[in-house]
């Protein structure tokens, strides 16, 4: 009986991990780094904007309770 050869696991780039090596590739260090502090501040915009919302929606809430 012969045993069974060595099963090798590699684990599959995700979109954004091969999305980052093409970056890494066309891209220069310093652009790199622009890019991604743009989409941070993208993400924090949203973040606060959601907030702004949810703040107004609880004070809307508290007027009408107490009108």
């Amino acid at each position: 009986m012969q045993a069974a050869p060595p099963v090798r696991a590699t684990a599959i780039p995700s979109f954004t991990d091969a999305l980052r090596a093409v970056e890494s590739l066309l891209m220069s260090g310093g652009q790199r780094t622009a890019r991604r502090n743009a989409w941070t501040s993208v993400l924090e915009d949203r973040r606060r904007a959601k907030d702004r919302v949810e703040a107004q929606r609880v004070l809307d809430q508290a007027a009408s309770l107490t009108s």
